[in-house]
């Protein structure tokens, strides 16, 4: 494990003592925990696209034809 040093405020670091205690563990275990919460949602995102859930949003406004252009359709919204 590495040691670092980081400035936070009083108030932050206050709150993280507060919540330690009263969870029967460190504000070092805590920083710790967030640190790595931080890590897997912001820095290693494991998700892509082919593993989320398709969400219905409504009706087919203009079905698809052979040929039309997809990216065209993506890229113009028609708030022009």
């Amino acid at each position: 494990m590495k040691t670092i040093t980081i400035n936070v405020s009083e108030p932050v670091y206050r709150d993280f003592q507060h919540i330690a205690k009263a969870q029967d563990r460190t504000a070092s275990e805590l920083i710790r925990q967030a640190m790595e919460e931080f890590r897997e949602r912001r820095i290693v995102r494991s998700t892509t696209l082919a593993d989320l859930s398709p969400v219905s949003v409504g009706r087919v406004l203009t079905p698809l034809r052979r040929g039309d252009d997809l990216l065209a359709e993506l890229l113009d919204d028609g708030r022009d």
